[in-house]
């Protein structure tokens, strides 16, 4: 397993930064444990698309969100491979009475791929698929 990694998965970058969210605040106490106890992040260009997308008819907070993919310094920021995305996509076939997005599922693959078994997410998609460490 690799210590001191958390994948980051979109619905908590998405949390952190929309000011709608009630769950923003926590979001954002739960951010600065981390970068506080100096864990490394993990995404995916998936979870920057899916992310990016949300906040697009906001240039400022797309902004941010580009800043905070890009310009983070303890973000490693993760391309998936196209075997990575074959795997994800026998996942979805297998598991068919799950609402896993695409991008859900080739997260999936990074983390077991990479050996993290911790992510920050508000997604129950990742305790139904089991395996992973929630952290929120």
């Amino acid at each position: 397993m690799s210590q001191g990694k958390v994948f980051v998965d979109a619905s908590f970058w998405i949390t952190r930064r929309d000011k709608r969210d009630e769950r923003q605040t926590f979001a954002e106490a739960v951010a600065h444990d981390l970068f506080r106890r100096r864990l490394s992040l993990v995404s995916t260009s998936f979870v920057f698309a899916e992310v990016h997308a949300y906040f697009s008819r906001s240039r400022l907070v797309g902004q941010v969100v580009i800043r905070d993919f890009f310009e983070n310094p303890i973000l490693h920021y993760e391309n998936p491979t196209i075997p990575d995305q074959h795997q994800a996509l026998e996942i979805l076939k297998n598991n068919r009475d799950k609402s896993y997005s695409f991008c859900d599922a080739v997260s999936f693959v990074v983390m077991e791929r990479l050996g993290l078994k911790r992510v920050v997410t508000f997604d129950r998609h990742f305790e139904q698929f089991g395996n992973f460490e929630i952290i929120n």
